[in-house]
């Protein structure tokens, strides 16, 4: 077992557990999908709940991990099977404080296809920059789709490379981010974006959509950095009223 980074502050807990509600309550995550922020003081540690159904995270069900994706504490509950995503996004993206991993319905079917998600309103700027697809199965084979080791969530952080987002093909996503606000803005916006994006396909009969350049995509994420922190504060509040935390 690895030695804990120290404690963090009990604000902070709070806000990773709102953020796992804040996702259910935004239709991102159901039953499965997890988010996590990296330890504040110590880089090479991360944290997320345990393997629990995202509206019911609580501050105590928050577990502290290693980069190998391994609980610090040798008494920690049972954590979520894909773990090794966030450890191995940490890993090798030292910019990179917050992911979100989802299966969000209407982003599922741009990994199944040759259609590309593109930013298609300012809000979903970062998608600009492009989303790559992570095939598992041209490094693994045929296997149950998880990224349940660390060979795998090697692959999967080497095909995120520098975006903020790719997408898993027949599984789902992650959306990541600097501070775990913008990375519940992406992963919230992504799938916003992408059922903008079916619904613009289906007007334009085939024809090509005006979606952001990638100097728009740059220019229109850089006020999103500050005021996508309103839509933090609205949907954090929601979870404070509820909650009491």
């Amino acid at each position: 077992m690895s030695a804990s980074g120290g404690p963090v502050a009990p604000e902070l807990v709070a806000d990773l557990a709102a953020a796992a509600r804040i996702l259910a309550a935004r239709g991102v995550v159901d039953g499965f999908g997890h988010v996590s922020m990296r330890h504040p003081g110590a880089p090479d540690r991360y944290l997320m709940s345990r393997a629990l159904a995202p509206a019911l995270v609580v501050p105590a069900d928050i577990v502290e991990y290693d980069l190998n994706s391994v609980p610090c504490d040798p008494d920690a509950p049972k954590g979520f099977l894909e773990r090794f995503i966030h450890g191995e996004i940490y890993r090798a993206r030292p910019d990179l404080n917050a992911v979100v991993h989802s299966h969000s319905p209407s982003v599922i079917p741009f990994g199944l296809t040759d259609t590309p998600m593109q930013a298609c309103f300012h809000n979903a700027a970062f998608l600009a920059r492009g989303a790559p697809v992570f095939n598992i199965q041209d490094r693994f084979g045929d296997t149950d789709m998880l990224v349940s080791d660390g060979e795998k969530g090697v692959a999967l952080a080497d095909c995120l490379g520098d975006h903020d987002i790719a997408l898993m093909r027949a599984h789902g996503s992650v959306a990541c981010g600097p501070t775990l606000q913008s990375a519940v803005f992406r992963a919230v916006y992504t799938e916003v974006n992408a059922r903008v994006q079916h619904w613009t396909h289906a007007l334009a009969n085939g024809g090509p959509i005006a979606a952001l350049s990638p100097e728009e995509g740059r220019l229109a994420d850089q006020p999103n950095q500050t005021a996508g922190l309103r839509a933090w504060d609205l949907w954090r509040r929601e979870i404070r009223k509820d909650t009491g935390w």
